[in-house]
């Protein structure tokens, strides 16, 4: 393992932080998210076979309903307009189910 400066640490943390606000501000008019709705978005890596190297976990906590856990194959900055609509389609079929 290789060693990470504190100010690549930051940098990197800078950035992601700015991809979940950008990916948040995609999935909360898709899904119609309400105020007290609360949504988490974290870029992981996944060392799954069959899985890719990063992957983007979304929690979707809605007001008085179970937390439910979306993934999307991909890091955040992959996370785009028709990304945020495949997932709020799957939040929208695991509520109904």
């Amino acid at each position: 393992m290789g060693f990470i400066s504190l100010k690549d640490w930051r940098a990197r943390s800078a950035g992601l932080a700015q991809a979940a606000a950008r990916a948040k501000s995609l999935l909360r008019p898709a899904m119609a998210l309400k105020d007290a709705d609360a949504l988490s978005v974290n870029e992981i890596a996944c060392a799954d076979p069959g899985c890719p190297d990063v992957e983007t976990v979304v929690l979707v906590m809605r007001a008085g309903e179970p937390t439910r856990a979306l993934r999307f194959g991909g890091p955040l900055d992959d996370l785009d307009e028709a990304a945020a609509r495949v997932l709020a389609a799957e939040e929208v079929r695991l509520r109904e189910a």
